[in-house]
């Protein structure tokens, strides 16, 4: 046998994509589309995108509602940011842990507002459930995360480190935007966190 014929028999005999491996691969393909697109998006593009036929997304998925709520789902889910989360080397300096974890929960943000802007859910709304976890299951989840990254300088705190984690959030999640002055990066807002509004040399 040839090695044109052992690899096409290797290709055969390779196994097929499990139906939730391939509806994985295709939320994963069609979130960008959806943010840059919207509902607008067509089943076609997604498939081409993803190098399959437009007919494979109909075998996992009922609709194309079904796929565009799969993909907010997705979009919602703190699995991936507690990943990274998880994945910060706890041994850093607290700054470096904290302007990490920031960088991540802004990535995050970022990906769920531009899924649910460009597709209606204006105004923060959280459409549902997200795998079974709803919001407040999801925040908790996150600011679990970061409390462990805070144990390790527990001593050093002011308060408890599960206080200054639902702190450290909820500043993220509200931190003002002014027209004459650019966004705080994650170090400089983790630096105000941590330190205050005025300057060192100022004290």
């Amino acid at each position: 046998m040839t090695a044109a014929e052992e690899n096409q028999t290797a290709r055969r005999r390779a196994p097929a994509m499990s139906p939730e491996r391939r509806r994985e691969m295709i939320i994963q393909t069609a979130i960008p589309l959806i943010a840059e697109y919207g509902a607008a998006v067509t089943t076609a593009k997604i498939a081409r995108a993803a190098g399959i036929g437009e007919g494979t997304i109909f075998r996992v998925f009922a609709d194309k509602d079904e796929l565009l709520q799969a993909c907010v789902a997705e979009a919602l889910s703190p699995e991936h940011a507690v990943r990274e989360l998880d994945a910060i080397d706890a041994s850093q300096p607290l700054p470096d842990r904290l302007a990490e974890a920031a960088e991540t929960l802004q990535a995050h943000m970022s990906r769920m507002g531009a899924i649910l802007g460009s597709l209606g859910h204006g105004g923060g709304r959280h459409p549902g459930t997200v795998r079974g976890a709803g919001r407040e299951e999801s925040t908790a989840r996150i600011r679990a995360a970061l409390t462990d990254l805070l144990e390790p300088d527990k001593a050093a705190l002011r308060r408890p480190p599960e206080q200054i984690a639902a702190l450290f959030f909820g500043l993220l999640f509200t931190q003002p935007r002014t027209e004459d002055e650019p966004d705080l990066t994650p170090r400089e807002l983790v630096e105000v966190f941590l330190h205050g509004a005025v300057s060192a040399d100022a004290k």
